[in-house]
């Protein structure tokens, strides 16, 4: 029975992978009460007797638990402190085929932002094949649900009254374009550019869309949907939490729209391709706490434990 301490568990995140993981009989989950949180001590102690701690903490307290488990423990950390680390495991194990085993063997591994994991998975593949050039300056748009914000934007949004003057909806931000995610979607992507990101946060609690626009002449060498939709489906044709849908179906839409929950409460990503002979949009839909989080840190601890990738999800 492996023993896992999961750091900054109080929080959205760590709350949603104590959920995930607090049923299982084969691991044995380390908890320490408010005031032992506190507790540089009684940090320490649990860091460094456990088999894998879960760092679910910001930036500065994840390298502060590092330094304190002081290598006694593998790490999973959730935060962004890490991401692009040449000596850490990027925890996306679909974004390359030796990616499962480096996550496996590693001793430390960050788990992946929500955000870039979709932009990772529809681009990369389509680098690699020649199809869109590394130098090809991409753009990215997004939208999460407020969870994604941490406590102080969920508190801030389940406050919502929509009588009021400044009511929230639909907000766009980090319009400095200096998104934290943005250097690991332009590290693993392949991409030569660093991308333009502009993200949404709307007045729902879960779920995403993350869409990349293309120009089939100017940016796909002149390369069919039909064929850009054929080679993500073969990439991800063994891979048990990614779905390529057909190509501009209408089955995922309701009245014409598409709903970026239909994915939440699973560890699923859906890869969508949507245009015409001139200009396609890439689309993926997946649970910004599920696989773009919580769920993702589950898979890669599977993977660290050397057990089934799916285990719990």
């Amino acid at each position: 029975m492996a023993t896992i301490f999961i750091d900054g568990q109080a929080g959205t995140t760590g709350l949603e992978i104590t959920s995930r993981l607090q049923a299982r009989a084969d691991l044995n989950l380390l908890h320490l009460n408010d005031t032992q949180r506190k507790d540089e001590g009684a940090r320490r102690a649990c860091l460094q007797d456990s088999d894998v701690a879960i760092l679910c903490l910001p930036d500065d307290a994840a390298r502060e638990a590092v330094t304190l488990a002081d290598g006694q423990t593998r790490i999973l950390d959730a935060s962004t402190a890490f991401r692009t680390a040449p000596d850490w495991a990027y925890g996306l194990p679909e974004m390359a085929t030796e990616q499962r085993q480096a996550i496996s063997g590693a001793g430390l591994v960050s788990n992946p932002g929500c955000y870039p994991q979709g932009f990772i998975l529809m681009t990369r593949p389509l680098i690699e094949a020649g199809i869109l050039a590394a130098e090809t300056a991409l753009r990215c748009h997004a939208v999460s649900g407020y969870s994604g914000g941490g406590r102080q934007m969920v508190e801030r949004f389940r406050a919502f009254d929509p009588g009021e003057a400044d009511a929230l909806n639909s907000q766009a931000y980090s319009l400095s374009l200096a998104h934290k995610h943005v250097p690991e979607m332009h590290v693993y992507s392949g991409t030569n550019v660093r991308p333009i990101f502009a993200p949404m946060v709307a007045n729902y609690y879960k779920g995403m869309l993350v869409h990349i626009p293309l120009f089939v002449e100017s940016e796909l060498h002149g390369a069919a949907p039909a064929t850009i939709h054929e080679l993500l489906a073969d990439r991800y044709a063994a891979e048990p939490f990614v779905r390529v849908l057909p190509f501009g179906g209408t089955d995922m839409l309701s009245s014409g729209y598409l709903n970026a929950t239909d994915c939440n409460g699973s560890n699923n990503i859906e890869l969508m391709l949507f245009g015409n002979d001139e200009q396609i949009l890439m689309v993926a839909r997946y649970d910004n706490l599920g696989k773009g989080a919580s769920g993702a840190a589950v898979q890669n601890l599977n993977l660290m434990l050397g057990i089934d990738e799916q285990t719990g999800l």
